[in-house]
């Protein structure tokens, strides 16, 4: 029974993002104007969590949607948020503590334990573009839990053997914090953006009355633009047609008597 609900929540989370890429393939030009821009973005991210004994960063995939929403005053300003919907946190090789369960803790004597937080992750940046198209950004980021588990790992007669243990319940729902990255608008296409950004955890990320510890993580991300030049291609069509002159016909010749 347990097989089956797990092979159903993966089936339901591929289809989610699935159903997210393609709602941005099919609704993408609709949501692009001169002062917004609609977009997906994805890359990799390195975390960490601050104050937690740790060796290495936890490497992860991250993927979303992004808008960036230009003022008409000053279009080089704009407010850049979205969601990150696949954003993975933790830490690497941290302390090993016991399972409860005798078998388990001689199983995994000597081995490693991971931990893996994934969020739904907000940004709500303030963005500048420069002439040059290299851009700054900065402002909060707050995140919702979604899952979170220890993983453990050791060697076992030339076998590789895992253990995941649940911690949701340990960590707060939650998370927030500031964002502050740089990044580059090329001039190809419909415009690749390319960026590198940090997140500084503010609130503490465990339950209890143990250290706080809290969330770093560094992001290499990659957005491109979706409808925006199919959105651009309609307004140009739109403003032939209003630009358009409709000449008068010429009158009908009027019958000799």
């Amino acid at each position: 029974m347990k097989k089956v609900f797990l092979l159903f929540a993966v089936f339901f989370c591929v289809q989610q993002v699935k159903s997210q890429v393609l709602i941005s393939l099919i609704f993408g030009d609709k949501l692009n104007s001169p002062f917004l821009e609609f977009g997906l973005e994805g890359g990799i991210n390195l975390s960490d969590i601050s104050n937690m004994e740790s060796s290495g960063t936890n490497p992860g995939f991250n993927l979303g949607f992004y808008f960036d929403m230009r003022s008409r005053k000053n279009p080089s300003w704009m407010i850049n948020t979205g969601v990150i919907v696949k954003s993975p946190m933790g830490a690497r090789h941290i302390p090993m503590y016991s399972l409860e369960d005798e078998n388990l803790d001689n199983t995994f004597a000597g081995g490693t334990v991971d931990r893996e937080i994934r969020y739904f992750n907000v940004p709500i940046l303030i963005k500048y573009q420069f002439k040059n198209r290299i851009f700054l950004k900065a402002g909060p980021q707050l995140g919702l839990l979604a899952s979170a588990f220890d993983q453990f790992k050791n060697e076992v007669k030339d076998n590789d053997v895992v253990y995941k243990k649940k911690i949701k319940d340990q960590i707060h729902v939650i998370d927030a914090g500031i964002a502050f990255g740089t990044g580059y608008h090329m001039n190809v296409g419909s415009g690749l953006n390319i960026t590198i950004q940090y997140y500084y955890g503010l609130v503490p990320v465990m339950k209890g009355d143990g250290p706080n510890v809290y969330n770093r993580s560094l992001y290499f991300t990659a957005g491109i633009p979706i409808g925006k030049g199919k959105a651009a291609q309609r307004r140009a069509e739109e403003d032939a047609e209003m630009n358009k002159v409709i000449l008068p016909e010429e009158e009908a010749p009027k019958p000799k008597n």
